[in-house]
């Protein structure tokens, strides 16, 4: 089969496409026939090294890379007996999506309703996943409270804040471009901060009358975190999940001190995942959110298999504006 190996950690050109073997379905597995692959900011760290010391997302080389996908069910292994060939699933956080057929695990597929879309539905699950858990578990945001959403207009960005309107949080925004502010107006954001002409802390205690807000969620890292922490209201919580700008090496324990006793965290989705309920909950409840028209999914550009170093190139890029896809069937 056709499969995007990388043989050693590097920029985009480390994309290779490569004949491998088809994975046979061990004891408890299933194999997907991939339709569509997700291409996440995951996958980047996985590629350029950035979890090479990741207990929780190993990456040994050479690897098929890709933590997303959706399909349907082609074999099955000994012992799975909820699942039938020719089913349509998803799954996320099992890395190899990038690929004509993966291997996975029964109790990490989730099964895809009739009448959701195989692209939505890879679309959803890691990202959707991501913004579920945060906005649910992390800090479970409710009515009156208030958030700041980190690149409003990316594919989390969207989808966390159309959730935390959904829970009645007022939200607040950062973005880069007058055509983001836009996107994420148009997904409830109250109000968009443009990050490269103002400061954009300084901008948020305008608004908020120096108070602050109850969570920042923040997923470029390097560049923003300090001002995050000190953008949070007094005994409020920070939650780190993404790089998009760099790696955050270290956080200083006396700088939550001084930003208000705050709290923070760095969360790994796998955290989130543990379970097969818990998969099936978060999935199960955007599938509906989204069959209700209270979940939009935004999906930007979908490249084909061969093409996935591009992809990556967009991504890192920062030119997103939702979803970015790799369709593997012809």
């Amino acid at each position: 089969m056709k499969a995007i190996n990388v043989h050693a950690f590097g920029g985009p050109e480390t994309c290779i496409i490569d004949d491998v073997e088809i994975p046979e379905p061990a004891a408890g597995e299933a194999r997907v026939k991939v339709a569509f692959a997700g291409v996440n900011f995951i996958d980047v760290y996985m590629r350029n090294g950035t979890y090479a010391r990741s207990h929780t997302y190993k990456t040994p080389l050479p690897m098929v890379i890709g933590m997303e996908a959706s399909g349907t069910v082609d074999a099955i292994g000994e012992g799975v007996t909820d699942l039938r060939v020719g089913q349509r699933v998803a799954f996320c956080l099992l890395r190899g999506s990038y690929a004509e057929f993966v291997a996975v695990p029964a109790w990490k597929l989730v099964p895809v309703p009739d009448d959701v879309p195989l692209e939505i539905a890879a679309a959803l699950m890691l990202q959707g996943c991501t913004a579920h858990y945060l906005s649910h578990s992390a800090f479970p945001l409710q009515k009156g409270q208030s958030c700041l959403v980190h690149a409003g207009a990316g594919g989390v960005g969207q989808l966390l804040i159309q959730l935390a309107k959904n829970l009645g949080a007022t939200v607040f925004t950062t973005v880069s471009t007058q055509e983001k502010v836009e996107i994420a107006r148009n997904r409830g954001a109250d109000h968009c901060i443009l990050y490269r002409d103002v400061d954009f802390r300084e901008e948020l205690m305008k608004l908020t009358s120096g108070k602050g807000v109850d969570v920042v969620y923040d997923s470029v890292g390097k560049t923003t975190i300090m001002s995050s922490i000190r953008c949070v209201r007094r005994r409020g919580l920070c939650v780190l999940f993404g790089a998009s700008s760099g790696v955050v090496d270290a956080i200083e324990p006396l700088s939550l001190a001084e930003a208000g006793s705050v709290f923070f965290t760095r969360p790994h989705l796998a955290d989130y995942m543990a379970t097969a309920d818990e998969i099936r909950g978060r999935a199960g409840d955007l599938f509906r959110l989204m069959k209700e028209k209270r979940l939009s999914v935004a999906i930007d550009t979908v490249f084909p298999l061969a093409d996935a170093a591009s992809a990556h190139r967009y991504i890192e890029g920062g030119k997103t504006r939702g979803k970015l896809l790799l369709k593997i069937e012809p």
